[in-house]
Formats: structure tokens, C-alpha cells, sequence
């Protein structure tokens, strides 16, 4: 059993405001997953098209990463968990014109600019929390914050189905005035938690803090000239790619394929985004609860390794399409994509000292991977079903497995 404590008493309430951060975002991304199906019915877009969601949100990603950690390297993590709330604010109220015109483009413009915020405050809140304990707890403790995030997928996909769906099942008539309401409300509650975090005193860690305190001179850490050439980085970055990817395919296309002709399951659209929030997203919180815990046991490359494993097992049977055995299979993958995302980055970002914050930077620009997967995704479900579009993330799980068993080793 690990005798490492989850975080210090000196950290104790800069960990619990941070990781409410993490339910935000997750609530965020929750509700995109209803909203492919929704667009579809009411803008008669293909699957594909749809994808674009996706795409502009985690192109923000790509986009903001390397700003962002610029910008906290300058001016400190506070400011920059400061500066994502008030990005994510500004494009969730461009939502509504969006909504009110029924600008497919302009909410797209919407989602880029709150992804932007998102980003930021990704870039900011996982390096942050990893510092915030001992080091050898780093993966535990962001995989504990990372449970919030894992909440916030079960209420995001239920809030945008109750107010956004409700009953209505998405009728052309309605357009999209049902999101008015909720993205105005949104971008309120963002806003004043920004204002808040202005008052909210928080420990500015560097780095450097962080190797003094555990006896290591950052000099010892990969320096500057050789951040490139950090195989496990580099192999990280590949890994979190691909998770995000084979992610944001299984949950954004999660109602269409309960709701696809092929399954004979008789499902509404409602009924689909009800049972991805009650159903996977709460399989991906207690997932990610589990995993905290289970890696006071168990070293956290063994666990990826064997979920990653589970992954890449199960995806042929949900693509078999046979009924309820396949439902479950992958709401069970659900749960076993739970940790990878918190694990992998702490994984790739391990040993980095003073260049931690770039380093994480790199690791968030690989999110850019949910910006085009969605969307290939979409065109093979086109092309031929739902079904078969569910077996293309296999070899991204296969990667991740590779990098769970050899390709994390810090040299």
C-alpha cells in the first residue's frame, strides 16, 4: 500500500478549488455529446458534419495550448485559471445569437472560443495539481480530481437533454432556441467563479520549488534543448492523442448508435442521452474514483495497461451488433477509458522540472486529436453503419497500450 498522502495539509484548499475547476470543463464537453444527434435532426447535416463540434472545441485546444502555458510561465497559474474562466464565459454567451439565428457557424465560432477557455484551464489545472503532494502521488491525486471531471460527464449529457432536448426530440420547428437559456446561464455562473477566483489567494509552485523540496536540483530535469528529444513525452503526447480521439468518437456518436436501425433497440433520443449520462458517464466517474484508489495498490502503468487492454477486446463485440451484449460492452468501455487520460498526462509530464508547464502545454495540444476523429468517425458510419464506425478506435487503445507497458519509462 502506498504511505503516500494524497496531497498536504499546506495544499489542502488550493487542491479542493482546483479540482472543482475540473467538474467546469467536464460539464462542458458532457453536453457536446447530446448535441451531435440534436443538430443532425434540426440543420439536416450528416454524422460527419456534426463532427464539426467536436472539431471546433478541440482545435481550440491545439490552438490556445502553447499560448496558454506561455502565459502561465509569465504571469503564473492563478492569472491563467483566471484568464480560461473568462475565455469559457465569453463563448458560452456567443452561444446565444448563435442560437437566436440559428447560425450553425457562429456557435461553432462559440464553441472555439469557449474551447479556448477550456484549454487553458486544462493547461493550468492538471500540471497544478500534480504539484500540489508529493510527486510519487501525482498520478493518484490527479486521477482524484480528475473523478470531478468524470461527475461532470454524468450531469452534462443529462443537464442538455432535460433543457436543450427535453421532449421534444430535437423537431426542425424548434431550431435552436432551447440552448438560449442554457449557455446564458452557463456563461453567467462562469463569470462570476472568475470574478471570485480574483479574490481567492492560491501558492504559485514552480517547478524548481518542487525539486528543491524533494532533494533534486532542476538541473537534474530534462532542460530546455532537450524537451523534444524526451522519448516518454513525446511517446505521452502520441498516447493522449490518441486516447482523446478514440474518446470523443465512442462518446459523441454513443446516442447514434443506440438510436441506429441496425441495433433494433427502439430508443429515442431522449432515452440515449439520458442513458449516456445515468448509464456510461456514471461508469466513467466510479471508474476514475476506483482507479484513485486502486493505485494506492497497484503501480497506475499496470492499470492503464490492462484497461487499455479491456478497450481493445470489447470494441469487436460492440461492433458485432448484437443487441444488449453489445450496449454493454460498450458501456463497460466507459469505464475502462476512465483513467486514461489523468494517468497518461502524469505520466508524460514526470521528471520534467522547470519545463513542466511547457511539457503540459505539449500534452494539451495533443487534444487536438477529438477535433478530427469525430469527424472520420462520422464518414465511415455514413458509408456503412454506426456499428462498423465503432471499430475504428482500436488501434488508438493498441497505442496506448504499448506506451502503458514500455513507452512511459522515463531514460
Amino acid at each position: 500500500m502506498s504511505k503516500h498522502k494524497l496531497t498536504t495539509k499546506e495544499y489542502l484548499v488550493p487542491f479542493i478549488l482546483i479540482s472543482s475547476l475540473f467538474f467546469l470543463w467536464g460539464s462542458a464537453h458532457g453536453m457536446l455529446d447530446v448535441l451531435n444527434a440534436h443538430f443532425q435532426t434540426v440543420l439536416k447535416i450528416s454524422k460527419a458534419e456534426s463532427g464539426l463540434i467536436q472539431f471546433s472545441v478541440y482545435m481550440a485546444y491545439f490552438t490556445m495550448a502553447l499560448p496558454a502555458g506561455y502565459f502561465m510561465r509569465r504571469f503564473g497559474y492563478k492569472k491563467g485559471i483566471i484568464l480560461g474562466l473568462l475565455l469559457f464565459s465569453v463563448g458560452a454567451y456567443i452561444i446565444v445569437p448563435a442560437s437566436i439565428l440559428q447560425s450553425y457557424y457562429l456557435f461553432l465560432g462559440g464553441l472555439f472560443i469557449l474551447g479556448c477557455g477550456l484549454a487553458t484551464l486544462e493547461t493550468a489545472a492538471n500540471p497544478y495539481t500534480t504539484k500540489l503532494g508529493d510527486k510519487e502521488s501525482a498520478e493518484r491525486r490527479i486521477n482524484f480530481s480528475q473523478s470531478f471531471n468524470g461527475l461532470a460527464w454524468i450531469f452534462g449529457p443529462i443537464f442538455a437533454t432535460f433543457f436543450i432536448l427535453g421532449g421534444s426530440e430535437g423537431k426542425p420547428s424548434d431550431g435552436l432556441n432551447s440552448m438560449i437559456a442554457p449557455y446564458a446561464g452557463i456563461g453567467t455562473v462562469v463569470l462570476i467563479i472568475a470574478i471570485l477566483y480574483m479574490f481567492v489567494k492560491l501558492p504559485e509552485i514552480t517547478e524548481e520549488d518542487v525539486d528543491m523540496a524533494h532533494g533534486v536540483n532542476s538541473s537534474g530535469s530534462a532542460p530546455a534543448k532537450s524537451l523534444f528529444k524526451t522519448k516518454h513525452l513525446i511517446l505521452g503526447v502520441i498516447a493522449q492523442f490518441c486516447y482523446v480521439a478514440a474518446q470523443t468518437g465512442v462518446f459523441s456518436f454513443f446516442v447514434n448508435f443506440l438510436i441506429a436501425k441496425e441495433q433494433h433497440l427502439d430508443i429515442s433520443k431522449s432515452t440515449a442521452g439520458y442513458l449516456l449520462g445515468f448509464g456510461g458517464m456514471s461508469l466513467f466517474f466510479i471508474g476514475r474514483l476506483s482507479g484513485s484508489w486502486l493505485m494506492q495498490y497497484l503501480k497506475p502503468t499496470k492499470i492503464l495497461a490492462f484497461y487499455s487492454l479491456m478497450c481493445v477486446l470489447l470494441l469487436p463485440i460492440v461492433s458485432a451488433g448484437l443487441g444488449i451484449a453489445s450496449v454493454v460492452a460498450l458501456f463497460l468501455i466507459f469505464f475502462f477509458m476512465s483513467i486514461m487520460f489523468p494517468t497518461i498526462f502524469a505520466l508524460a509530464i514526470k521528471d520534467l522540472g522547470p519545463q513542466t508547464k511547457k511539457g503540459s502545454s505539449f500534452v494539451i495540444m495533443s487534444i487536438v486529436g477529438g477535433a478530427v476523429f469525430p469527424m472520420f468517425m462520422g464518414w465511415i458510419a455514413d458509408m456503412w453503419s454506426m456499428s462498423i464506425g465503432f471499430l475504428v478506435p482500436i488501434p488508438l487503445f493498441a497505442f496506448i497500450l504499448y506506451y502503458a507497458v514500455k513507452g512511459h519509462k522515463v531514460r
